[in-house]
């Protein structure tokens, strides 16, 4: 059996870590897809117009990690189309953002440059969920600006305007979490993929018919 495939969109540099432990299993393929092509991805395009460089239905799931926050707002609509349009049938997207409620929270009790917690790129701050890592801006990395921002509910109700048929929600410290189904996804299939990763307890519940928020 052929190897399912994974576009990583906003893959960022080669690593790892950057691909979520549930498609590091065997019986994946990596392909990875960015805007700024000194990172050398497999392929150099804007995920809000894939068209040319990712075929119809060609991927069963789809990676997205902090990046759909660094659209403007009119442009999210055309980057969860696109993600419809590449993932098969039966195909599903993984996706994580910053939760701006829990952002909100955290300026209202300790202020913008409370830190967060620490990440490979250094301490992340209120600030930096809100508008972009500050450190990679100043040095030059103006696409790492956040040029917009979701709770639950928002990703979850964008994602099913853009065609996917079943949205699950979660959240973790400051994180969401959208486990998006196309109309023919196995759903028990794709949660086992995620029983050994650290998201495992997040998506395994029956779904709502809406969102499923916590």
């Amino acid at each position: 059996m052929s190897a399912r495939a994974v576009l990583n969109v906003g893959s960022g540099p080669p690593g790892a870590n950057r691909l979520h432990a549930a498609f590091r299993k065997d019986g994946w393929r990596e392909v990875r897809l960015d805007i700024d092509p000194s990172v050398e991805p497999d392929v150099v395009s804007d995920m809000t117009d894939m068209r040319g460089k990712v075929a119809d239905a060609s991927f069963d799931a789809l990676w997205s990690s902090h990046n759909i926050e660094h659209l403007a707002a009119h442009d999210v609509a055309k980057a969860l189309g696109e993600w419809t349009r590449v993932l098969a049938d039966d195909g599903f997207a993984l996706v994580t953002c910053p939760d701006i409620e829990a952002v909100a929270r955290l300026v209202v009790e300790k202020g913008l440059d409370a830190v967060a917690y620490q990440s490979p790129a250094g301490l992340i701050t209120a600030r930096d969920m809100l508008w972009g890592h500050g450190a990679s801006i100043a040095a030059g990395h103006g696409f790492m600006a956040h040029r917009t921002g979701f709770c639950a509910q928002s990703l979850g109700e964008a994602a099913l305007d853009a065609g996917f048929a079943e949205v699950r929600v979660a959240k973790t410290p400051f994180a969401l979490w959208a486990l998006c189904l196309m109309p023919d996804a196995d759903a028990r299939r794709i949660e086992a993929l995620f029983t050994d990763t650290p998201e495992g307890a997040l998506f395994c519940e029956e779904p709502a018919g809406a969102p499923a928020l916590p």
